[in-house]
């Protein structure tokens, strides 16, 4: 067996009053750089319309007419990566990646946030509160939207349906319950 492996100890001489023998593994840990903030241009932002838009002059003014060897079009390339690179950095915006990050997070939640914490005052926690919840259903019915637009079905927000109906998915011995009496 790989030494790997094999680094677990069992103590018989640890053993009290129970019949379970004591068992010690050793576990290597690795040091791994995990990455705590990316940069990020918010969709439908103002950073994200210019950023699509220095893409659109940038690929306008790309100057493929002179391409007559495989060095040309390398440099060419490497200056457009390097050019969209400047742009990302220019209109995003460093944050902390959290398991908190939340897309529905908008400006008036942070203002809104802001104040409460300045503050300390009821009105302005329940002003949060408000705002969380709108900001909520904006996100998500926006989402909502944007599924129903891109698919063109009611359905697709529900995959699961197809899996299993509602009258193959209740029955009682055997038999579906098609009434509520059934039940």
């Amino acid at each position: 067996m790989s030494e790997e492996f094999n680094n677990h100890s069992i103590h018989t001489d640890w053993r009290l009053s129970s019949d379970h023998v004591p068992l010690t593994v050793k576990i290597s840990i690795f040091k791994e750089n995990i990455q705590t903030r990316k940069c990020i241009i918010i969709k439908n932002s103002k950073e994200d319309h210019n950023f699509v838009a220095d893409a659109k002059n940038l690929i306008k003014g790309l100057n493929i007419f002179h391409i007559n060897s495989k060095d040309n079009l390398e440099n060419i390339v490497q200056e457009f990566a390097n050019n969209m690179d400047e742009f990302w950095f220019k209109h995003s915006k460093l944050v902390n990646i959290t398991k908190h990050l939340n897309s529905w997070w908008n400006k008036e939640y942070q203002i809104s946030l802001k104040m409460y914490r300045n503050s300390r005052q009821l009105d302005d926690w329940k002003n949060f509160k408000r705002v969380v919840k709108t900001s909520k259903h904006e996100f998500f019915n926006s989402k909502i939207q944007e599924i129903l637009n891109k698919r063109k079905g009611s359905w697709e927000l529900m995959n699961w349906i197809r899996k299993s109906s509602a009258i193959k998915a209740i029955k009682y011995n055997n038999k579906p319950c098609l009434e509520i009496e059934d039940l």
